[in-house]
C-alpha cells in the first residue's frame, strides 16, 4: 500500500511538471509580509521583495550584489557632478503607457517624501541637485557634491508611472489602483495578513516571467511554514529554521538552497537620549544618565554576548561571527576590528568604571518573524545579559511590521535588527545606519539608535565623494573603525540562509535574501 500510495504521489508530480512547460501557478510561503504595496513606502526586505515583482529600477544588483543594467540601458558620468542617463527603449508600464525620462524624474522626486516611511529612500536621492529631461529615453542629472556611487543611490530607486501615482495615496498603491510597474508580475491582489496575488506580465520587457500566477501567502509562524511546503500547500518556502535544514535534507521530494548572507544581524542601542525608557534603575524609573550613551557600557555589554554560542545553538551553525557591517569581500570590511568574544570579568570591570558597578534594568526588544531564530535570539541575550549581571526586565517580541515602525520611532532601548547589504560596498549601510540622522543631509534613515559622531562622518563623507574605488573602500574601512571602536551597535552574526522548495522547482540562493518568483524556476 505504501508503495502505491509513493507511485501515485510520484505520478501526480510528473504530470503536474509535465504541464508546467506549458503555464505552472507558484505557491511561496512566506515569513513576513510587505508593510505597503507602495515601493517608496519603506526599503525595508518585506516591502522591496514585494516591489521587485511589479516595478523596475534603472539598475538591478543581481545574485552577487554586482549591478546590472535595467530601466537604464547605460550612464556615464560626464564630470564630478553631472551624470547622464540613456534608458531603455520599447517599455511599456501594465497599462500599456510608455515607460519614459519623465517618470523616472517624478520617480525620484517623489522617493523622498513619502509621509510616515519606517526607512525611506532619503538617502537614495539626497545627492540630487537636479534632473533634467533631454529626451524622451535620456535624463540627465546634477548633484550637490561629487557622488561616486550615485547609480548605487539613485539607480535603486523604484520607477512608477507618472501618470497612475501622481495623486495616489498609499491606499491607492495597496488597493492595486496606482500599482502600475513595468515589471515582470501585475499586481493582482493583497490582502494584508493572507496573501499578494500576482499575474505574469506579458508585455514584460526582459525575460518571460517563468510562472503564470505566483501567490505569496504569509505564514509566519516557521513550523507551519515546514509543514505547508511538506503538505505540499506551498512549493517554495523562505527563512527555513536552521534547526529544521538537517531534518529537509532527508525528505524525499524537497530540495534545500543556501547561501552565505551578507546581512548583519545587530543589537542596537539608545545611545543619544538622557533617559532610555527601557534602561531603568532598582527603582524601574529610566535611569539619568542613561548608562547606553557610555561606550564603555556598549562594549560591556557586548563583551556579555557569546556570538558562537547563538550561532551553535539557534542556528544550528548556520551562520558567521561578526564584528562590523561587513564581511569580508565587501568593500569596506575593516581587517582592524577584533570580534568581541565573551569576557564577563571584563564587562563587570567597564561596567564599574562607567558607574555602574551593579548594573542596571534592561528590556530587550525584537522582531518575531523577519529572520530565522530573530525572537530565539532576543531570549538567549536576555539570558547572557542576566549572567552579565544587569537586571533583565523583559523580553518583548513583536510581528515585524510593527516592530520595525516602532524602532523607527524610537520606542525601544536594546533591540534586535538587521541590515542587508545589496550593493559592491559598505556605503549605503554605513551610511544609513550609522551616520548622523539628518533628512535634509539624507543620512541616518536607518540610525534607530540616533548614534552620532562628528569623526565618523566626516570620514565617511570623505568617501563617498571620492571616485577611485581603491581608495573609497579604504576610507569605507577607517570609518568603520571609528564606529565600531565604540560600539556604535552590536554586531552579532551574519547568517547562512535557506530556502526550501519542492522537487521540480528550482530556486536561486542570493546574498540579497530576496525570495522572488524571478529567482524560481521549473526544473526537470
Amino acid at each position: 500500500m505504501n508503495r502505491l500510495r509513493s507511485a501515485l504521489a510520484a505520478l501526480v508530480l510528473s504530470t503536474s511538471l509535465s504541464s508546467a512547460a506549458f503555464a505552472i501557478d507558484l505557491t511561496v510561503g512566506l515569513s513576513t509580509e510587505p508593510a505597503a504595496i507602495d515601493p517608496h513606502f519603506s526599503r525595508t526586505g518585506n516591502s522591496q521583495q514585494a516591489a521587485q515583482h511589479v516595478f523596475n529600477r534603472l539598475v538591478e544588483p543581481d545574485e552577487n550584489l554586482a549591478i546590472q543594467p535595467s530601466l537604464a540601458v547605460s550612464w556615464e558620468n560626464v564630470d564630478e557632478l553631472t551624470w547622464e542617463v540613456k534608458l531603455r527603449e520599447g517599455v511599456t508600464f501594465h497599462d500599456g503607457s510608455p515607460f519614459t525620462a519623465e517618470d523616472v524624474v517624478f520617480s525620484l522626486e517623489r522617493a523622498g517624501d513619502i509621509p510616515n516611511s519606517p526607512a525611506p529612500f532619503t538617502a537614495n536621492v539626497a545627492p540630487l541637485e537636479s534632473m533634467e529631461v533631454i529626451d524622451p529615453l535620456t535624463v540627465r542629472f546634477t548633484t550637490t557634491k561629487p557622488t561616486p556611487q550615485f547609480m548605487e543611490l539613485a539607480g535603486l530607486v523604484y520607477i512608477v508611472s507618472r501618470a497612475a501615482a501622481e495623486t495616489a495615496t498609499i491606499d491607492d498603491f495597496n488597493s492595486g489602483a496606482a500599482a502600475v510597474g513595468t515589471g515582470p508580475y501585475k499586481f493582482v491582489e493583497w490582502v494584508p495578513g493572507d496573501r499578494l496575488t500576482l499575474a505574469a506580465n506579458e508585455s514584460y520587457w526582459g525575460d518571460a516571467p517563468e510562472f503564470e500566477n505566483v501567490t505569496f501567502r504569509l505564514i509566519s509562524n516557521a513550523a507551519a511554514r515546514v509543514a505547508a511546503l511538506r503538505a505540499g500547500d506551498v512549493d517554495l518556502i523562505d527563512a527555513v529554521p536552521p534547526a529544521d535544514k538537517a531534518t529537509l535534507e532527508g525528505v524525499d521530494g524537497i530540495a534545500l538552497h543556501s547561501t552565505a548572507s551578507a546581512r548583519i544581524i545587530y543589537l542596537g542601542l539608545d545611545s543619544a537620549r538622557d533617559e532610555s525608557p527601557w534602561i531603568v534603575g532598582a527603582d524601574g524609573a529610566p535611569l539619568n544618565p542613561n548608562p547606553l550613551k557610555d561606550a564603555r557600557v556598549r562594549q560591556a555589554l557586548s563583551k556579555m554576548i557569546d556570538r558562537q554560542l547563538l550561532i551553535d545553538r539557534i542556528l544550528t551553525g548556520a551562520g558567521e561571527p561578526a564584528g562590523q557591517l561587513v564581511p569580508a569581500g565587501i568593500g569596506g570590511h575593516s581587517t582592524n576590528l577584533p570580534i568581541d568574544t565573551i569576557d564577563l570579568e571584563g564587562a563587570k570591570a567597564l561596567l564599574t568604571e562607567a558607574g555602574f558597578p551593579d548594573g542596571f534594568g534592561i528590556t530587550v526588544h525584537s522582531s518575531n518573524d523577519r529572520f530565522a531564530g530573530d525572537g530565539d535570539i532576543a531570549q538567549a541575550i536576555g539570558q547572557l545579559f542576566a549572567r552579565g549581571g544587569l537586571t533583565v526586565n523583559g523580553i518583548v517580541t513583536q510581528p515585524y511590521n510593527v516592530y520595525a515602525t516602532a524602532a523607527g520611532n524610537q520606542e525601544f532601548s536594546a533591540f534586535i535588527f538587521s541590515f542587508g547589504t545589496t550593493t559592491p560596498t559598505s556605503a549605503p549601510g554605513m551610511t544609513n545606519v550609522l551616520m548622523t540622522n539628518d533628512a535634509d543631509a539624507g543620512t541616518g534613515s536607518f540610525n534607530r539608535m540616533r548614534y552620532s559622531n562628528p569623526d565618523y562622518d566626516a570620514k565617511m563623507r570623505e568617501a563617498l565623494a571620492e571616485f577611485d574605488p581603491d581608495k573609497r573602500n579604504t576610507l569605507l574601512a577607517e570609518a568603520a573603525d571609528i564606529a565600531f571602536g565604540e560600539h556604535a551597535i552590536l554586531p552579532l552574526y551574519w547568517p547562512e540562509v535557506t530556502w526550501a522548495s519542492r522537487d521540480g522547482i528550482g530556486f536561486v540562493a542570493n546574498k540579497l535574501e530576496d525570495t522572488l518568483a524571478m529567482y524560481a524556476s521549473v526544473t526537470e
